[in-house]
């Protein structure tokens, strides 16, 4: 069995219209760790985990990790990556649980903070949210999807301005990300700055041109403005997007939409 030791890393998560995010993952360098056999076998039990983790085996995945930290209690990846599980089988308690042990294991371990002030947010929790988000950045001030999700906590508070600053230092960061201008558009939405949001949802698909999310807003937000056939064009397409990823919750409410403002088919 290969000793090589491997940590799951969540990048970053936001909110889009579907109310639920999705974890952006990607494993860091391999590290190799240097361990007795007893050592060896919570390293072999805690990548049989990540293997079960990436294929969606949650509970798979959480057993694995009990019985590394009952090898191995000091590992903080661990910890961190059993709260993920946690998490996405709607266990919060469990993953704050297992995202504070890791901080306490690794103060500086800035996904822990950020994951979670995420499930915090998902709670509604905002004030702890943000807190946390504000030490992920303090550790890592180049951790954009801290700055994001900080920001989606701020915009449900009601705090536009705290959004808008930090959506732009995310974008400074990597001024490449979607979902950023997506999350940007819906804070000018919320503002009747509804020329900002259109170019800022037209910048989203620009860069990931099947975000159908970003086509139903950019198409409510030219209904508001009375450019019926670009609102209607816009939610044809994000129909279609909606129908081809399978969603058919979201390509309904679309078809809802068209009906309303006359450009179903």
């Amino acid at each position: 069995m290969n000793p090589t030791y491997r940590i799951l890393t969540i990048l970053g998560l936001v909110t889009v219209l579907t109310g639920f995010s999705e974890a952006v993952r990607a494993q860091e360098p391999i590290r190799v760790v240097q361990a007795s056999s007893e050592q060896l076998s919570a390293v072999q039990l805690y990548n049989r985990g990540v293997d079960k983790l990436e294929k969606g085996d949650y509970a798979g995945a959480i057993s694995d990790f009990a019985d590394a930290l009952q090898l191995n209690p000091e590992d903080a990846d661990a910890y961190y990556n059993r709260g993920y599980a946690y998490h996405s089988l709607g266990n919060y308690d469990g993953a704050i649980y297992d995202y504070t042990q890791a901080i306490k294991l690794n103060p500086d371990f800035s996904q822990a903070y950020s994951n979670r002030g995420y499930t915090h947010f998902v709670r509604r929790d905002y004030q702890k949210a943000i807190a946390d988000f504000t030490k992920a950045i303090e550790i890592d001030p180049e951790n954009d999807t801290a700055y994001i999700s900080r920001g989606n906590a701020y915009d449900e508070l009601g705090d536009a301005e705290a959004a808008l600053n930090d959506y732009a230092k995310a974008l400074d960061i990597d001024p490449e990300n979607a979902r950023t201008y997506y999350n940007r558009g819906l804070t000018h939405n919320r503002l009747e700055q509804y020329k900002d949001a259109i170019a800022d949802y037209t910048q989203s698909i620009e860069l990931q041109p099947t975000f159908a999310e970003a086509y139903y807003n950019r198409g409510l937000t030219q209904f508001k403005l009375e450019n019926i056939d670009a609102a209607t064009a816009d939610l044809q397409k994000a129909a279609e997007l909606f129908q081809e990823q399978g969603r058919s919750d979201s390509y309904q409410t679309v078809m809802n939409a068209l009906q309303v403002m006359g450009g179903g088919n």
